[in-house]
This record gives structure tokens, C-alpha cells and sequence, in this order.
């Protein structure tokens, strides 16, 4: 398995540059094909359902703005990736709200590449991952706002790109809690892994789970990723409790924690806890992993 296709998500955030560089870098990788991708807000069950009227010249006038505004997003994108070496890619401007319109588009692509939330934003735009999550099928690489816009690689007159400095991924950490969507997530990531110097699988609080991790917490997702070619290395943690319970925020604390101390620079989560997935992100460890990361976040559900 490798990414193909990728697709990435463009507008006026001030760290977009950082995800097309991304987007850019695994392209190179992966030999893929990039789809850049801006909204205009404008839901497409609104001409479904003939709501719209393109007669109207106010509502004309205001379907202009927002179209400027998606033009004016994919106005830097062809030029860096061509001042990168990528050679194939394409821009595309939807008339759709950005989960709707990014989840469709991302059942036909392998790697979605969105942007964290600005701090300003959280709680209201939180749900954006999910949605493309939850309706495309495709696993979720969440870039985070202080991530690099620029890139060390370098292009001959001819148009070929030479090594730069690696993309982030090469320590990568893996929040396994034996979960489908934990199981998932290391599926989708198995690129990535295959190219990682180092690989630490993470299991918080196995004592809670006896029957879901075995005799020997993490000896069985070794074992798997070993058949890949990914040799990893397994750490056993606890997360904070008060008493006999443990807050969902705490365990993604611990997360981001623990990543940060063994200096990794990706993360690969699946979506934890027992609610409905939505709820489980915009208030449990995936809420708290995305709006306090400072590195990459590759899930899936």
C-alpha cells in the first residue's frame, strides 16, 4: 500500500503553506498525485434541492465574494508545488461546505491533509476532521499550526526534486488501545511506518483492559507490524485518575506528553472511547490530542 492520491484542503489560514508543503513532500515520496482543493461554504443540498436562486442578484453577489475568496486560497498552490518538483497535481474550487465537500472528494483519494484548528476557531471548527473522517473513508492527516512552510528540498533547472530535510514522520508514535479504529489508523499509517526510523507504540493504562490487550499488552501488534518490516518499540504508561476514574483529556494529555519527551514528530491515533465518534472527538483523547498538538495527526476511524 502506498498514497496515490492526495488530496488537500486550501483557504486563507495563515498556515496553509505548511499543509501543501506536506502534501507536496509525501507526494515526492509516494510518487502521487495531489488534488488541492478550496470551498466556498456554500452547501451543495442547497442546488439539490433548487434553494438557490442564480437569478437573484444580491445572493449573485454574494456567491462571487465567496468564490474570490476559494480563488484567492488556491492561488498560491500550483506555484509551490511546482517550485517543489511535484509534477502531477490539480485545483479544484467546490460550491460545498469544507467537511461535505472534502469528505466526498476523499472517497476517491488515499490521504486527506487538513489543517488544525487556530485557537480562536476551537470548539466550532473542531468538528471539521470529523466529518471527513466519518463521511469519506479516508484517513485524516491534521496539520498542526506551528508546523515548518518551508521546505529544504531542492529542484534542478530540469524540474527534480533532491532530498531535503525529511518530512515529518520519521519518529513517529502509534496510540494504540487495540481498538478497530486504533487497528485501522496503523493500517492507513503502514506507509508512513515503513519509512520511519523509529516507531514506538504507546498503550496507556492496559491494566483497565485486560481481555482487549492479552497476557502481554502490545506482544500482538509487535508481532503484526514485525510481518510489515516495521520494528517498533513498546512503551506501557498510566494516565492520571482520581480514584478508579480517568478523564478522557487526561489520556491525551499523557499522549501529547509522552510524545514530546521521546521528541517524535507524527502521531497515529485511532478514535477512542465507546460514544458515537463525533462526540467522542469534540470532547474526549481526540479533542484534546488536536487542539494541544504541535506535531502531525494521522487518523482514521
Amino acid at each position: 500500500m502506498t498514497y496515490k492520491t492526495i488530496l488537500v484542503h486550501l483557504d486563507e489560514a495563515p498556515h496553509v503553506a505548511a499543509r501543501v508543503l506536506m502534501a507536496a513532500e509525501l507526494a515526492l515520496q509516494h510518487g502521487a498525485h495531489v488534488i488541492g482543493v478550496a470551498l466556498t461554504g456554500v452547501s451543495r443540498f442547497l442546488y439539490q434541492n433548487e434553494m438557490v436562486d442564480d437569478e437573484d442578484p444580491n445572493l449573485a453577489r454574494h456567491l462571487d465574494v465567496l468564490r474570490d475568496r476559494a480563488a484567492r486560497a488556491l492561488a498560491g498552490f500550483a506555484p509551490q508545488l511546482r517550485a517543489l518538483g511535484v509534477q502531477s497535481f490539480e485545483e479544484r474550487v467546490l460550491d460545498d461546505e469544507p467537511g461535505a465537500g472534502l469528505a466526498l472528494l476523499g472517497r476517491h483519494a488515499d490521504l486527506a491533509i487538513v489543517g488544525q484548528a487556530l485557537p480562536d476557531q476551537r470548539g466550532t471548527a473542531a468538528s471539521f476532521p470529523a466529518e471527513v473522517l466519518t463521511e469519506s473513508g479516508c484517513p485524516v492527516l491534521v496539520v498542526p499550526h506551528s508546523a515548518r512552510p518551508r521546505a529544504s528540498i531542492s529542484v534542478s533547472a530540469a524540474g527534480v526534486a533532491s532530498a531535503g530535510a525529511p518530512a515529518p514522520g520519521r519518529d513517529i508514535l502509534v496510540a494504540w488501545n487495540a481498538s478497530k479504529e486504533g487497528a485501522r489508523a496503523v493500517r492507513e499509517a503502514l506507509p508512513l511506518l515503513r519509512r520511519a526510523d523509529k516507531v514506538t507504540i504507546a498503550i496507556l493504562d492496559a491494566d483497565l483492559h485486560p481481555v482487549l490487550y492479552g497476557e502481554t499488552p502490545g506482544a500482538d501488534v509487535l508481532a503484526w507490524l514485525g510481518r510489515h518490516g516495521v520494528t517498533a518499540e513498546l512503551v506501557l504508561a498510566s494516565s492520571p485518575r482520581q480514584g478508579l476514574l480517568k478523564r478522557p483529556s487526561q489520556v491525551g494529555e499523557s499522549l501529547l506528553e509522552l510524545a514530546t519527551e521521546r521528541g517524535c514528530d507524527l502521531m497515529v491515533l485511532g478514535a477512542f472511547g465507546h460514544s458515537r465518534f463525533r462526540e467522542t472527538l469534540l470532547g474526549g483523547i481526540t479533542r484534546t490530542v488536536l487542539d494541544g498538538m504541535t506535531m502531525p495527526v494521522l487518523m482514521a476511524h
